[in-house]
């Protein structure tokens, strides 16, 4: 079960993160305990976050040895917000289905050079299912407002 914290209800959460096509970035740690970062395409799914990469990509190897994750979903343009937690990775195979619904979430399509390399059928994917355990929110909304100028003491 996931604990909700912070500026927003967990249903708040959910719209969030179906409306909003910004990447993860996923911290998990290397074998030898160093910390590693990567940013992948992300969708919301059944209280759980999919991503899908190559197989044969670093981070699949990382996340087999240690599932552990800490995790950020947040826009880069003001007002700032977002999410942030921690939860466990899970290492699915057949990630072409969840990797064409990323293609069409974050390129509007699949007619395109990138998404046709992505999709080309000698690319082998696994998915990324993150089971959270922990969401904290946050928003700027009502400091930040919709302009791009900071607020005045």
């Amino acid at each position: 079960m996931t604990d909700f914290r912070g500026a927003w209800t967990e249903a708040d959460v959910e719209t969030f993160l179906r409306e909003t096509t910004v990447p993860i970035r996923l911290g998990t740690r290397r074998p030898d305990g160093s910390l590693w970062l990567v940013t992948l395409w992300v969708r919301y799914r059944d209280g759980a976050l999919e991503c899908a990469t190559q197989a044969n990509a670093d981070v699949v190897r990382f996340l087999r040895n240690d599932p552990e994750i800490g995790f950020d979903v947040s826009t880069n343009d003001i007002p700032y917000r977002g999410i942030r937690g921690t939860g466990t990775a899970e290492i699915g195979s057949d990630g072409k289905p969840v990797l064409r619904d990323l293609v069409e979430r974050y390129l509007g399509g699949t007619d395109s050079s990138l998404a046709e390399w992505l999709l080309a059928e000698d690319r082998e994917e696994v998915t990324i299912r993150i089971e959270p355990r922990e969401i904290y929110s946050w928003d700027y909304s009502d400091r930040m407002g919709d302009d791009s100028d900071p607020p005045t003491e």
